[in-house]
């Protein structure tokens, strides 16, 4: 089966709202095997919406278009839909009944009627119920072909994909099973481990697909594969991974689809090992702590961090040496181990991290080039740094000391 997602608004096309639907909508239609054909964003303008879904319908069997569901003018999809579908708008009486339960226990406002012509919606459409908001969803069909729209509002339309849209897919289709699994690597280029791994990837099955997904600091290797046998593709599937595990062996972190991410890696480890850790950052800006803190449960590891981000701070917060900084600079071994083991004391924890550089333009208060980073880690037995050359651009320099440091503190934690 094969979908196509219509994402429609001009502030997508402006970039002023970044599409997050559609990473969405492809992952959840993925996990019962209907692949995503396309993804197309297009304006609020009725022509550029018909031609949008001409093209749809003749080249997959679902089309889900999100957005342009509001009361406003500029929100013209449902009157759109009608016209493709040579149909008409009627109110919807559990749309109205939905509207005004929301009015009544939300708002409290003067329900408008542009409120009230939410509940408009064409003819041939099965509602979808939207309990968080006015818009409901609609699911049509023409020819053996779903269509299905949905409001843009994130967190309405997720919802409605995962309480109405994929169950009912699910009554219509059978699909075949689809399965990817992604080896997080760290500490090691593509390039370089394409080579450590090129005997391996060419004796693949054609029914495996492999996939390299580099970013700072962090390489995916996805396998893909999918079938109507489940248990043949998952064993198919994971006769690959253990053959590969080995080449890898001292850079693998887990699974992106079981672990999601390096800091959850850490996460899950230092609560299998009943430990704790502390952030002293510079250069890094409390990221490397922002990393931890957006995922549920981090109280029960991550005690605290500090951003000592100018030169007095460093002293007066973590009590690092002037004599250290005056003879060594602040970008030094000395002054980013002292910041590590001066948190872990701080904060009474297992471990601690630290970094600190010039991540530019300029060069700030150490004369060291512009992308020299130190990182440290301090532990019950002791503490040591590593110095990188993170490049000239700031952005890059800053998002890749996080990703150095996430990986110096995997594989300190994993030595146990």
């Amino acid at each position: 089966m094969l979908a196509e997602i219509i994402t429609i608004g001009d502030e997508l096309l402006i970039g002023q709202v970044i599409d997050t639907n559609s990473a969405f909508i492809a992952k959840h239609l993925n996990k019962i095997g209907v692949s995503v054909y396309q993804i197309t964003s297009v304006q609020d303008d009725k022509e550029h919406i018909l031609k949008a879904l001409k093209d749809a319908e003749t080249n997959v069997d679902i089309v889900i278009l999100t957005g342009g569901l509001g009361p406003t003018k500029d929100d013209i999809t449902k009157k759109t839909i009608a016209e493709y579908f040579n149909d008409t708008l009627v109110n919807d009486a559990s749309v109205i009944e939905n509207i005004e339960e929301l009015w009544k226990h939300y708002t409290g406002g003067l329900l408008l009627q542009v409120n009230r012509d939410q509940a408009l919606v064409p003819s041939k459409a099965k509602v979808l119920m939207n309990k968080l908001g006015t818009a409901p969803g609609m699911w049509m069909e023409k020819d053996d072909k779903v269509f299905i729209s949905l409001p843009g509002v994130p967190y309405e339309m997720n919802a409605l994909i995962e309480e109405s849209v994929i169950p009912k897919l699910k009554e219509k289709y059978n699909c075949p099973y689809i399965l990817h699994k992604t080896l997080l690597v760290y500490g090691i280029g593509e390039s370089a481990l394409a080579e450590r791994i090129e005997a391996w990837e060419d004796a693949l099955p054609k029914h495996i697909k492999l996939a390299y997904l580099p970013s700072l600091g962090v390489m995916r290797l996805r396998l893909s594969s999918k079938g109507f046998n489940v248990k043949e593709v998952k064993d198919g599937v994971q006769k690959e991974i253990d053959k590969v595990l080995p080449l890898i062996k001292d850079e693998f972190a887990g699974f992106e689809e079981e672990d999601g991410s390096v800091e959850i890696v850490i996460a899950k480890q230092l609560s299998n090992l009943g430990k704790t850790l502390a952030t002293a950052e510079s250069c890094t800006g409390g990221m490397i702590a922002g990393q931890f803190t957006t995922h549920p449960g981090a109280s029960a590891y991550f005690k605290g961090g500090v951003v000592t981000y100018s030169t007095e701070s460093k002293m007066n917060v973590l009590g690092v040496s002037k004599t250290d900084i005056d003879t060594f600079s602040v970008v030094s071994s000395q002054v980013v181990e002292s910041m590590a083991s001066n948190a872990m004391r701080l904060f009474q924890t297992d471990y601690a991290i630290a970094t600190t550089g010039n991540a530019g333009p300029t060069k700030g208060d150490s004369e060291a080039e512009v992308g020299t980073v130190y990182i440290a880690i301090a532990t019950k037995n002791g503490v040591y740094s590593q110095k990188f050359m993170l490049g000239n651009y700031r952005i890059k320099v800053i998002d890749k000391a996080v990703n150095k440091a996430l990986e110096m503190l995997l594989k300190e934690i994993f030595k146990n």
